[in-house]
């Protein structure tokens, strides 16, 4: 048996003969008597005490102990004592993703997982706490995507706790706990009209942000980051390098998303369109930090710059910029007095990535060559996204069956005879 088991309320000292005799030591009769005790795989001492009369449960215990070391289970009990909320933080400061990313998945941490779960200890959670965890969230949070991105991190903070040796097993991974999700939809691209009601209804320096996202695949943070360098008129080529994004409440430069540098066909249309806003609004030496709040300064000639020649912040253009055009062209109603323009999820600065790829579609280009013009991480991906884009493929399909039964029919063997 690993350890061994002290009796509390008795101890052994030498007699008045000289032999060894047992007396009640002061807490006789109070208190739990016996405390199992062993030494840990980290070389400290651990231990549990049980109430008189639960010898045998103590015995017991030391030898599961001894058989989860043997097996290569152990666990520290002490390390399953601490709460949700306790090992959250620590392993929210302990993530290595771009801080953008660690933003993300803290608030959904703090706001839908540790209201939840927070005072529940580690090593006591089970199936039944996720499954009850989730139906609370269901009505808490109705966006059944949103719902999937709350489970995945809180999952994802489990799978670290196992590693851990905080707890056993991930509760997320039992067979009666159900992910959420998502719901099924389908990009539904802007028409033309649309596009170009939106542009109409943008103040004049911010019009071509249309241009580039509609007619360049950019995204907003992307649009805002646009250096004039990355715009090469002579040979057609829009050159993506840096984006603008918000790192815990100060604007940043950053590569683009997921790090990929890419380069998009350039219209002359939207050249053109280019060129005329830059005469217009010349762009405007802006210096950020790098990647991180504190990182080297780097400055950038911006395209698309606030009234004030500074970088624009997303939330101000989505709420004083963006929504005002999107009443403009009907998309959402005209603003109450006194109120905030209603919720546009759908209908963000996104939808001109997706009517690009739309436009690009139709024109029969390949999904290989949209995927590297949108920079996603790989073909497949931009396919389980647009596939429904794809222009005419059942016409096509239907022409070529046709093409081979008509040759074949009744028809055909009729004239043969």
């Amino acid at each position: 048996m690993a350890g061994h088991i002290q009796d509390r309320w008795y101890k052994t000292e030498p007699g008045p003969d000289g032999k060894a005799r047992r007396v009640k030591t002061d807490r006789y009769g109070t208190g739990l008597r016996y405390r199992a005790r062993y030494i840990g795989p980290d070389g400290t001492e651990q231990s549990k005490s049980f109430p008189d009369g639960k010898k045998r449960l103590a015995e017991k215990w030391l030898t599961k102990i001894e058989a989860d070391m043997d097996a290569g289970h152990f666990l520290d009990p002490k390390a399953g004592q601490v709460t949700f909320r306790q090992y959250a933080e620590k392993w929210l400061s302990g993530l290595t993703t771009d801080l953008g990313s660690q933003e993300v998945v803290a608030r959904r941490i703090r706001l839908h997982a540790v209201p939840y779960l927070g005072i529940r200890p580690m090593g006591s959670f089970k199936p039944e706490h996720v499954r009850t965890w989730l139906s609370a969230l269901q009505t808490a949070v109705p966006n059944a995507t949103y719902r999937r991105a709350i489970y995945d991190s809180v999952s994802s903070l489990f799978n670290a706790a196992v590693d851990d040796g905080v707890m056993r097993v991930n509760p997320c991974h039992a067979q009666s706990v159900k992910p959420p999700e998502p719901d099924p939809r389908l990009i539904q691209p802007w028409m033309p009209a649309r596009v170009f009601a939106v542009r109409d209804g943008l103040p004049d320096r911010y019009k071509c942000t249309v241009d580039a996202g509609g007619g360049g695949g950019l995204r907003q943070g992307e649009i805002f980051g646009l250096d004039e360098e990355n715009i090469d008129f002579a040979a057609g080529w829009l050159r993506v390098r840096q984006q603008v994004k918000r790192i815990g409440g100060t604007l940043v430069f950053a590569p683009p998303k997921r790090g990929k540098l890419r380069s998009a066909p350039l219209s002359p249309v939207v050249g053109e369109n280019l060129h005329l806003h830059m005469s217009q609004f010349p762009p405007v030496e802006v210096t950020l930090p790098w990647k991180t709040p504190d990182g080297p300064l780097v400055t950038r000639k911006l395209v698309f710059t606030s009234g004030v020649g500074k970088a624009i912040w997303r939330s101000y253009f989505d709420d004083y910029v963006w929504k005002p055009a999107l009443a403009h062209a009907g998309v959402i109603p005209p603003k109450e007095s006194g109120g905030r323009y209603a919720a546009a999820p759908d209908d963000g600065m996104h939808a001109l990535r997706h009517f690009y790829a739309s436009v690009l579609l139709d024109g029969g280009e390949s999904i290989k060559a949209l995927s590297v013009y949108l920079g996603h991480s790989d073909p497949g991906f931009t396919l389980r996204i647009y596939t429904h884009l794809l222009p005419s493929s059942e016409e096509r399909t239907r022409a070529a069956v046709s093409a081979v039964f008509r040759r074949g029919g009744p028809e055909a063997l009729t004239q043969a005879a």
